[in-house]
């Protein structure tokens, strides 16, 4: 099941921007460009988590936040917005923000930080991870390619994982370092380049598939 994500962001164009993205990464969403009838659709719909603007028409939205948390509805919550004083993040956090992030911002990152919150929040929402023929089985750790098993080691499974997370997205080697290795200094790009190679032959030995493409000079990305 994808996490579904509801956004509130008065800003037509990055409301879709936000919308367009997420989707891309796999997930759900739902956009409002008030609060209006937000309420409504948290009481009534399954909602994971919340990207919320704070410069809102009629109710501001860190006070929105608050209100929903007196009332018991505690669906993690992101603020992204153009208060970026200290004094207005630590009022985000302190009215229940779960994570703060301030425009202009990265739209990579703040996939990460959705997906960081949601597997610390609701782990069982990541339980299973599909792309084409290959199934991730997160909680038994089991790689399945065209419903076969196939053994993979620690180090490669979370590459596969991070190749499949990031589907529509081309990944330099200082991001998977960073990602799957966790450091990116002690690493050479080579160590990347053989770990690839080492995951396309056992998910695709006959090379038919071309499940990963390198892109020249960049990094590398799902077919």
């Amino acid at each position: 099941m994808n996490a579904n994500i509801l956004i509130i962001e008065d800003e037509e164009d990055l409301l879709e921007l936000l919308e367009y993205n997420l989707q891309k990464a796999g997930f759900e969403t739902v956009g409002f460009l008030s609060t209006k009838n937000v309420k409504q659709l948290l009481l009534e719909e399954r909602v994971d988590l919340m990207i919320v603007d704070r410069n809102l028409p009629n109710v501001e939205g860190s006070e929105f936040v608050q209100s929903l948390r007196k009332e018991g509805i505690n669906i993690p919550t992101i603020f992204v917005t153009a208060k970026d004083r200290d004094s207005d993040i630590e009022e985000g956090f302190e009215r229940g923000g779960d994570d703060y992030l301030t425009k202009p911002f990265n739209m990579k990152e703040l996939i990460l930080r959705i997906k960081a919150i949601l597997s610390r929040i609701s782990p069982a929402i990541m339980d299973k991870i599909e792309y084409r023929d290959i199934y991730l089985d997160m909680k038994s750790r089991k790689t399945y390619v065209a419903k076969k098993e196939i053994d993979l080691t620690k180090l490669e499974f979370e590459l596969l994982k991070t190749l499949i997370e990031n589907k529509n997205t081309v990944l330099n080697r200082e991001l998977l370092l960073s990602q799957v290795w966790k450091d990116e200094t002690f690493f050479q790009d080579k160590t990347v380049n053989v770990a690839i190679n080492r995951l396309k032959k056992k998910i695709d030995p006959d090379g038919t598939k071309e499940y990963i493409k390198s892109i020249w000079g960049v990094g590398y990305t799902l077919n």
